[in-house]
């Protein structure tokens, strides 16, 4: 069986990676969201969740036993070293995670596994595990205007969330390929990505399982 395409699929927050990957996902690519890795381990009874309050003690624990995101994030941004204890316990979790769920869509016969990692360029280790990165681009205007509405935050807040990232220009000079989603439709947002899907072992004429996307 030949190996998997590996595409990493990258953006800002607000830039449309999401809709991309579920683009992709259509096309027959199995998605690997390390986002939603992050979320599991770190949700009531998950696997960094004992570690955290180790670390950070219970006020960093919900009521419920998950991450405190707000006040985990609180902190974060004040205090570097906070984000680096936190990131030193989700992250080899997602890692392990993310490389169980990759061995399973190969073996399944995925042409193309897609890793969905907002923080790839940041990595020191991401570049030299896939083929090719992807950035989803976007003004930061736009970055703003997209995570106020749907996020119901501050334009202070989403700054400050720009500002952890890496930087546009950081990201634009790692990328393979760019997506620039910015005053366009979904539908031409669309066609974006199926002009690419070729590249990335993708075919137009898949019709995907419903049952596998859900």
């Amino acid at each position: 069986m030949a190996r998997a395409w590996r595409l990493g699929l990258t953006g800002g927050i607000g830039s449309g990676k999401s809709t991309v990957a579920a683009v992709l996902a259509e096309l027959g690519a199995a998605v690997i969201d390390a986002d939603a890795l992050a979320r599991s381990v770190t949700a009531p009874g998950g696997l960094a969740i004992a570690a955290i309050r180790q670390v950070f003690g219970d006020d960093f624990i919900t009521e419920a036993g998950a991450l405190d995101r707000d006040r985990m994030r609180t902190l974060a941004y004040a205090d570097t070293s906070a984000r680096q204890r936190l990131e030193a316990i989700i992250h080899p979790l997602v890692s392990q995670a993310t490389w169980r769920q990759a061995s399973v869509a190969e073996a399944s016969g995925h042409a193309c596994l897609v890793f969905d990692v907002p923080l790839l360029v940041e990595s020191a280790h991401w570049r030299r595990k896939v083929d090719q990165v992807l950035v989803v681009d976007c003004d930061a205007e736009t970055q703003i205007s997209r995570v106020m509405t749907r996020s119901a935050l501050e334009r202070s807040a989403v700054q400050a969330i720009i500002a952890a990232q890496a930087s546009r220009e950081r990201r634009l000079k790692a990328a393979d390929a760019v997506i620039y989603n910015d005053g366009i439709s979904l539908a031409v947002l669309r066609e974006h990505v199926h002009a690419l899907a070729a590249s990335f072992g993708l075919s137009l004429t898949h019709h995907p399982d419903p049952a596998q996307l859900a």
